[in-house]
């Protein structure tokens, strides 16, 4: 029985804004049998008037915050994007006693800490599911499937662009710039497409993750970020080779009492089934101690699929108040009292095995230079790769797998190898994870 109708203020109508009211226009009666209300679009705002869009009756309003303090809106969607303008309307909202949901990424990994505790403190709900991995339920299952797991890591494919790049260029032997300028046309990167390339995006996703993973507070800026552009067709082909993937992760993982936080790309071993997640799908991979290694695949952007996860929160609050409860205040899954500030692991001290990439003369003595570089380290090598020479070139193409090596390690042995005489240029590095 249907106790009352819970009404949505939404706030930008872009395209996963009218994603949103797409599935609330569709999903009506799904909705009403599941919730035990109506969900009506009571108040839309957007600074760009868009009289195209049917807004199902709802009052339209230029300014955002007139959704904020109406007193008809029981939950204000907030789409509108950035950081500042945005952090000031959820803050009106719960200032209001809304409840709000969010799929802006970039100002929770901000902000978050100052809006998740005056959501608390009101005893407000602040969702969050649509800001990592679109239409992957991950947040919740982070927060409230994995409840009694203790996680030891978080690793995903959080960024559709940076896949999509290098899926093309493994498909087809493209060109960075190349397939970038594609994803433009297509839409999947934006104009201006730094935050994909260089891992900020996919950064700001991952401090959420560990955030909720790992109870802890953690600040964007200690996330190591390796953009998606150090990667050639070159090296996808001798990653291949060597039976490994290329993709760009972010990674947090457990360290002792510390937690190491870096995105950047990764060989991956072609068994691995998230090494076979392509195109714009994301991915993310956790370890926990109850279920082992759980792999959640599916589409990480746009409309349907992020509008998808907001309208989930929108049900989920709209449930409990339908039941005449108040929908939990606990947004991160725990009081954030219990909250401890995350110790993070400096780059400098993360190990992993490494791809290395140079040119050397194929001369008596240069392979053995090479690899006194690395053992003097304490760095093994587990493959190599030497092309047999030409007479067309002076130098040739050596590739090497390490084992275990620091950061640290890896670059002074690098910087001692460039050094050598038999070799020419720079040396290309990539981290390697078997998890």
């Amino acid at each position: 029985m249907t106790k009352r109708s819970v009404n949505i203020g939404l706030c930008g109508l872009g395209t996963v804004g009218q994603g949103v009211i797409e599935l609330l226009a569709e999903g009506g009666d799904v909705l009403r049998t599941r919730v035990g209300a109506d969900i009506a679009l009571r108040h839309c705002a957007t600074r760009t008037p868009k009289p195209e869009i049917n807004t199902l009756g709802a009052t339209e309003s230029r300014d955002v915050f007139a959704v904020a303090q109406d007193p008809e809106v029981d939950v204000l969607v907030e789409l509108i994007g950035g950081t500042t303008v945005a952090k000031d309307l959820v803050v009106a909202a719960l200032e209001q006693g809304k409840h709000v949901v969010t799929a802006n990424k970039a100002l929770l990994a901000e902000h978050g800490e100052t809006l998740f505790a005056l959501a608390e403190a009101k005893g407000l709900t602040l969702r969050f599911e649509a800001a990592v991995a679109g239409g992957i339920p991950i947040i919740e299952t982070v927060k409230s499937s994995l409840a009694t797991n203790h996680v030891t890591s978080v690793a995903g494919i959080i960024n559709g662009t940076g896949n999509f790049i290098l899926t093309e260029m493994a498909a087809k032997g493209r060109e960075f710039a190349d397939v970038l300028e594609e994803a433009q046309a297509l839409g999947y990167a934006e104009a201006d497409p730094t935050f994909d390339v260089d891992g900020t995006d996919a950064a700001q996703k991952l401090v959420l993750l560990a955030s909720l993973a790992f109870g802890q507070r953690i600040d964007v800026a200690s996330v190591f970020k390796q953009g998606v552009d150090s990667v050639s067709p070159t090296d996808i082909d001798y990653a291949r080779e060597l039976g490994f993937c290329i993709k760009h992760l972010g990674i947090a993982k457990r360290q002792g009492s510390a937690i190491e936080l870096r995105v950047h790309p990764t060989l991956i071993p072609k068994s691995k089934a998230i090494a076979q997640v392509d195109g714009v799908l994301n991915a993310v991979m956790i370890n926990a101690s109850g279920v082992g290694e759980l792999l959640l695949v599916g589409p990480g952007a746009g409309s349907r699929p992020t509008a998808s996860a907001v309208t989930a929160d929108i049900a989920a609050i709209a449930l409990s108040i339908a039941k005449g409860d108040q929908p939990s205040a606990l947004n991160m899954g725990i009081p954030l009292a219990y909250f401890s500030t995350a110790s993070i692991v400096d780059i400098d001290h993360v190990s992993s095995s490494w791809y290395l990439r140079l040119e050397a003369e194929d001369t008596p003595g240069a392979m053995a230079a090479i690899t006194q570089c690395l053992s003097e380290r304490d760095i093994g090598i587990a493959s190599l790769i030497q092309k047999l020479d030409s007479p067309d070139v002076q130098r040739v193409p050596v590739v090497l797998l390490t084992d275990n090596a620091s950061t640290a390690a890896i670059a002074s042995a690098m910087k001692a190898i460039e050094a050598l005489p038999s070799v020419g240029g720079q040396v290309t590095s990539l981290r390697v994870e078997y998890f």
